[in-house]
């Protein structure tokens, strides 16, 4: 199959541009009073995903992880762009991941407009492009003394997950199934991302870990951080037992988490449990900034010291 039969098959579909696929390039147009949020990620078999997991899911995570990127901006997904390498063309591969790719898409309102394909070891590439009103992205850079420190969600899961997999950590298969989702489906926080103008004073997603995400919150503001570990979302295992040394390592620098970290002023408490009502989302306040430097997590009065405090892409 050529190239351009491949994309026809299985990248092309009609999109919200000016210009989608079949072009040099294409043509998208801004609204008035919005700016255009760009990101990009990469995705590299052995590395990010293993290579036999379903095509669906390494679609679905693949898109997934850029939208993320989005809803820690505060901006609303809207094109991507697709570069895939691959190491041979394989129908039924391609058919499962294009679905988990639209699937992902379709959820969260993005329009496929191009891309490029090779032949390599596999290797996915997506750029995505978002609006957000004008002034009003989601930075790192604005978490004051005295902030709370917020995460959505659950942390942890993927950690666990991954441990399994590679063997370190034997878990009962229901449990398995319900970490597996949360490796392999994770949910961006698009809609909390979005009412969070206006609220967070920093925001980021959680990709590497916590502490080391959280790290760049603190190094972007001049401030560091104090945690409480008795207030962190942790893994409710049905069948299954883990010290609490291997919860702190999942849940504090584990990564793969996909929710999103951020501060806000203690004035907002309110706010935000209303949001977390509404958008049906937990949301858990974790610790508070200080103006003194430095990340630290207590467990009751004692600290909390971890072997490594997040992924390190070329550690």
């Amino acid at each position: 199959m050529a190239e351009f039969e491949l994309i026809a098959k299985y990248f092309t579909r009609p999109a919200q541009a000016d210009l989608g696929v079949g072009d040099d390039a294409a043509l998208i147009r801004v609204r008035p009073g919005y700016q255009l949020a760009i990101s990009a990620d990469m995705s590299v078999a052995g590395t990010h995903f293993f290579a036999d997991i379903d095509p669906f899911a390494i679609g679905w995570k693949s898109m997934a992880v850029n939208v993320s990127d989005m809803a820690a901006m505060g901006a609303e997904p809207k094109w991507a762009t697709l570069s895939i390498a691959l190491p041979q063309i394989d129908d039924a591969w391609l058919q499962r991941f294009s679905a988990g790719l639209f699937a992902c898409a379709d959820a969260f309102g993005v329009s496929l407009i191009g891309g490029d394909t090779t032949r390599g070891p596999l290797n996915i590439a997506i750029n995505i492009l978002g609006e957000v009103p004008q002034g009003q992205a989601l930075q790192r850079n604005g978490a004051r003394a005295g902030d709370d420190v917020w995460v959505s969600g659950m942390l942890g899961q993927a950690a666990l997950w991954l441990q399994h997999r590679l063997g370190a950590l034997d878990l009962h298969t229901q449990d398995v199934a319900i970490l597996a989702t949360a490796m392999h489906a994770p949910q961006p926080r698009v809609a909390l991302g979005q009412a969070l103008r206006g609220i967070a004073s920093a925001v980021l997603d959680i990709s590497d870990g916590l502490l080391a995400d959280l790290t760049h919150i603190l190094e972007a503001s001049a401030v560091g951080a104090a945690l409480d570990w008795t207030a962190m979302p942790k893994p409710l295992l049905q069948q299954s037992a883990v010290t609490e040394a291997v919860l702190q390592q999942a849940v504090l620098a584990g990564g793969d988490d996909y929710e999103l970290c951020f501060t806000a002023a203690p004035q907002h408490r309110d706010a935000l449990s209303a949001l977390a009502a509404q958008l049906a989302l937990p949301l858990h306040r974790i610790g508070h900034i200080t103006a003194a430097a430095g990340l630290q997590v207590f467990n009751g009065e004692a600290a909390v010291v971890l072997s490594q405090k997040g992924y390190a892409h070329f550690g």
